[in-house]
């Protein structure tokens, strides 16, 4: 599983010009699922979300997770995380889960965020989605559940 979390002071997600959700002040996290990827992995993932310390503190210092600070999560689905551009130009997606296996893992991290405490939004696998935020700080992290970075 992989992940583009950004900071945000606010984000929302549209599908064909009509938002289906909204966020203040968290985490929106990009979410890609390979095809290794468990139930197990995306509950682990959730806990790295949710326990991720970037948020800010009364210093302004990246010290505070989302449990700590009270934000919320944003979970959207992007199957291009996996997407392989090292040959050619046209990037490849085998790596990607298949839809029916990425739907239902990407909506487990979703429930699991849930299950520990924390706000949720999502977006709508397989749509066509525009997201849009306002990135704080800027911060942005790329996690990794097998840590090839």
């Amino acid at each position: 599983m992989r992940a583009v979390v950004q900071r945000v002071r606010s984000a929302s997600v549209a599908v064909a010009g009509r938002e289906i959700s909204s966020m203040g002040e968290g985490l929106l996290a990009l979410v890609g699922v390979g095809r290794e990827d468990t139930l197990r992995t995306a509950r682990d993932f959730a806990h790295k979300l949710v326990h991720l310390r970037i948020l800010p503190d009364a210093q302004d210092r990246m010290n505070l997770s989302l449990i700590d600070s009270g934000g919320m999560l944003g979970v959207v689905s992007q199957f291009t995380l996996y997407g392989d551009a090292r040959q050619g130009r046209r990037p490849s997606y085998v790596a990607a889960a298949p839809a029916d296996v990425a739907a239902p893992l990407v909506d487990a991290v979703a429930r699991a965020a849930e299950g520990l405490g924390v706000r949720v939004i999502t977006g709508e696998f397989q749509a066509a989605m525009d997201v849009a935020l306002i990135n704080a700080g800027p911060v942005t992290i790329l996690l990794d559940s097998e840590r090839s970075f």
